[in-house]
């Protein structure tokens, strides 16, 4: 099957906020290649939270997991590129930071699955309605990367 190119939903949960890794976060994004097309930064209600994870409603960690996750700011974000719903699940590392490698965010940065600093998007399907859901479409940004061009040489790299 050929490589396409897809948008996925990630966001930093409140942990990842307030311990500063939204840069690297979105440095490592960037890095792999992904194109950031929309971001916020904002107090997510307990009604959108409620909605985003409306397929977990019957577990018992549910409200836990609505009340943790409007503890506090969120950094929302829409990235976009070739297979970024997978490779961003890759990126991010398991669900439990304990089975997560080094390397992934999770592996890197957290120990504790109720703090896992981090959601990704874990099918196109679900990337699309996650979008939808905290995104307008006005919110999405369209563009193309330039190429690198040394300033002081005027190459093409």
């Amino acid at each position: 099957m050929a490589a396409k190119t897809e948008r996925t939903f990630i966001a930093v949960k409140p942990d990842g906020v307030q311990r500063g890794l939204i840069g690297e976060i979105v440095k490592r994004f960037e890095q792999k290649g992904f194109r950031l097309v929309a971001m916020k930064f904002l107090q997510a209600s307990e009604d959108l939270l409620k909605q985003h994870y409306i397929d977990l409603k019957d577990r018992p960690f549910y409200p836990g997991l609505v009340k943790y996750m409007s503890s506090g700011p969120v950094a929302a974000m829409v990235w976009e590129g070739l297979n970024v719903v997978k490779t961003g699940r890759v990126m991010l590392g398991e669900t439990n930071p304990a089975d997560s490698k080094p390397g992934t965010i999770r592996g890197d940065f957290c120990i504790e699955v109720g703090r896992n600093i981090i959601h990704g998007s874990d099918s196109v399907d679900s990337a699309n309605k996650e979008i939808s859901l905290w995104f307008k479409p006005e919110e999405l940004q369209s563009y193309n990367r330039h190429p690198r061009v040394c300033v002081f040489c005027f190459v093409l790299f």
